[in-house]
């Protein structure tokens, strides 16, 4: 049975709780995309199985529940001993303590906004959430720009299986170019941060 396989298998066995508990584990373990996820659901909800509002609700609530956990684990864990423990297990959940810290760095030179962004990018959706509890990041700021990002991105992919769900060539090429846009805005928001820090300079 291969990935997409069991998905859909545990899908059809737990219904919305499957979704939920499918869409925690995207987050946790980068493996398990969100991509095949919510598709499948999307289209399962086309067929008459779901409905399409408990699709994106039951995926949010997962994605947010997971986002959650990992914030409160690197808000109360020291630097030191994060890095310790993916240099340590990392492995199993293909992440890396370079991975950490580099998603650190950019919470930290980019703000607030990397969040809401960060929930829509394959491997950055995972990582986030850590540097945002290490930088203290207020939780309920946290959590109002997760709920964007994911709310955008989950009811996107359940609407592209929803529609596309019989094309799976169509919906490969639909999430290749919201790939390239979403990383192109990103790098928008950058370089507009960039630039205006380097206008507050030239003025002081």
């Amino acid at each position: 049975m291969n990935l997409t396989e069991w998905i859909i298998s545990i899908m059809e066995q737990l219904g919305y709780l499957g979704i939920a508990l499918l869409m925690f584990l995207d987050n946790i373990f980068p493996p398990v995309p969100s991509e095949i996820i919510m598709p499948s659901a999307g289209y399962s909800a086309s067929q008459g199985q779901l409905l399409l509002l408990g699709v994106i609700i039951a995926g949010c609530i997962g994605s947010l529940f997971a986002a959650a956990v990992l914030y409160w684990v690197g808000y109360r864990c020291k630097h030191e001993s994060i890095y310790h423990w993916v240099n340590r297990y990392g492995k199993y959940l293909w992440i890396k303590e370079q991975d950490v810290r580099n998603s650190l760095h950019w919470f930290e030179q980019y703000g607030h906004r990397i969040v809401f962004f960060g929930r829509m990018i394959p491997a950055i959706r995972s990582l986030i959430s850590i540097p945002a509890g290490m930088s203290h990041m207020p939780f309920w700021k946290f959590m109002f720009y997760s709920g964007l990002g994911t709310i955008i991105w989950t009811t996107f992919l359940a609407c592209v299986g929803y529609y596309f769900g019989e094309n799976q060539q169509l919906m490969q090429q639909i999430f290749s170019q919201v790939s390239h846009v979403i990383i192109g805005l990103v790098l928008l928001v950058i370089a507009i941060i960039l630039y205006r820090r380097h206008r507050r300079k030239m003025r002081d």
